[in-house]
């Protein structure tokens, strides 16, 4: 029986600034503050932690220190994506070389592709074998879909393990699941679907949410995996006021205005991100002080 990379809660790590550059010594601290309150996995440099302002070099740097830092406690999965398919074999090399676990490729954005090119893509990435893959989809970022036909195709490669769907339309992700569930794991990419998806077979999620509440999001995700669907909804209701906000502006500008407010790192970002709006900043500030995160 196939075993999954992990089960329950993968953060999906925000990179610090300060002044222009990767703050590492948060880093550090926050991927200690992740593994100390149980979560299963670390994603580094995965959209939440904004590869698309970053050079390769910092890139590729932010991964090894994530991989050093977790120094096998929880798998490190490289974020490689890259919509040119030679850029993501030469980030997965490297990845692989640090140590890292696996990779976290998103489709590619911006020149977008035909579905059959989809499946060229992550099949070219799967046959250079440097790193496990686990399909990324989230058609929202890059405005491409990934269908359930090509998904199905991409999946019976060897070396495709998993599949991160950030995608609201339920159905087709349960259509994913009916298809090509048996070869693979799914991973709930959308914060305000862990027990839901989780009820249909997804093995946890790749979160936003658990930078600022790793313990929360990891008992909820554990919950729903044991069956106890009661305690993870309530879980899930209590915190869906929270998750709305982390994404009521492009992630990851609130979750670094929470983070930033929890005295975790900078409120910093490179453009053309630009930090939270006042008025849901203080939206969101509110929502903190009911949850008792801040006074």
């Amino acid at each position: 029986m196939r075993k999954p990379l992990f089960t329950g809660c993968g953060t999906a790590l925000i990179t610090p600034f300060k002044n222009g550059e990767v703050d590492y010594e948060a880093l550090d601290k926050l991927v200690e503050d992740q593994i100390a309150n149980g979560v299963s996995a670390l994603i580094a440099v995965g959209t939440t932690g904004e590869p698309a302002t970053m050079t390769w070099e910092e890139h590729l740097a932010v991964i090894r220190r994530v991989v050093e830092k977790a120094d096998h406690r929880v798998p490190v999965i490289a974020g490689t994506g890259s919509n040119a398919t030679s850029e993501a074999v030469y980030a997965a090399k490297h990845s692989a070389e640090f140590g890292a676990d696996a990779q976290l490729v998103v489709t590619p954005y911006y020149n977008k592709t035909s579905q059959a090119g989809l499946v060229a893509h992550f099949n070219a990435i799967a046959d250079a074998a440097t790193l496990p893959v686990i399909v990324y989809n989230v058609p929202s970022r890059t405005g491409l879909n990934i269908g359930p036909e090509a998904l199905a195709e991409i999946c019976r490669h060897e070396n495709v393990i998993a599949v991160k769907e950030a995608n609201s339309d339920v159905a087709q992700a349960m259509e994913k699941v009916r298809l090509c569930g048996d070869k693979v794991d799914f991973y709930c990419g959308n914060d305000d679907l862990i027990v839901p998806t989780i009820a249909c077979g997804f093995k946890g999620v790749i979160s936003v949410l658990s930078n600022v509440l790793p313990a929360e999001t990891s008992r909820m995700a554990q919950l729903a995996l044991e069956g106890r669907n009661a305690e993870a909804a309530e879980i899930q209701l209590k915190l869906l006021p929270f998750v709305n906000a982390l994404f009521s502006e492009t992630s990851p500008i609130p979750v670094k205005a929470a983070m930033a407010k929890l005295g975790v790192c900078e409120d910093e970002l490179r453009l053309p991100l630009v930090p939270m709006q006042d008025g849901p900043r203080q939206k969101m500030y509110a929502i903190m002080r009911e949850l008792g995160l801040i006074a």
